[in-house]
């Protein structure tokens, strides 16, 4: 490669690759980031923002993610329709575990098309078992 030349990632140089991601003791927060760099592509030298050079995560264990302090029930999540009286509110706790790391990594991504298709690319398990055996090579 010429160092002349900017290098931005095509489409055809696109390798994905598969990762599981144990999420048993980990704290959400530090969980998300790495997951977030990693679904976006920041991992690898090849990284280019407008183009999509991240992996597919499976995580698993999900049950087992840790919340500091009494977050399980204190933290609220909210969604509003947009019509009078449309304020929906819920705890940690009753989202789940597995919304819960959802919504902490989607947050965590780009507001865009760009988002909205790096969300596809994860999968997330309660427990140590998941069906994406063939696609993990390493």
């Amino acid at each position: 490669m010429d160092m002349n030349k900017a290098f931005f990632l095509k489409k055809e140089q696109e390798k994905p690759r598969w990762k599981v991601i144990d999420a048993r003791g980990q704290v959400l927060g530090r969980l998300a980031t790495e997951v977030a760099d990693i679904l976006r592509g920041k991992h690898v030298p090849e990284y280019t923002p407008h183009s999509d050079a991240g992996d597919y995560v499976v995580i698993v264990n999900a049950d087992q993610i840790v919340l500091s302090g009494s977050k399980w029930t204190e933290k609220t999540y909210d969604s509003y329709s947009g019509w009078i009286g449309g304020l929906k509110t819920a705890t940690a706790r009753e989202l789940g575990s597995v919304r819960v790391i959802e919504l902490a990594i989607q947050r965590m991504l780009p507001k865009s098309k760009m988002g909205k298709a790096v969300i596809k690319k994860l999968r997330i398990y309660k427990g140590a078992e998941h069906p994406h055996h063939g696609q993990v090579t390493a």
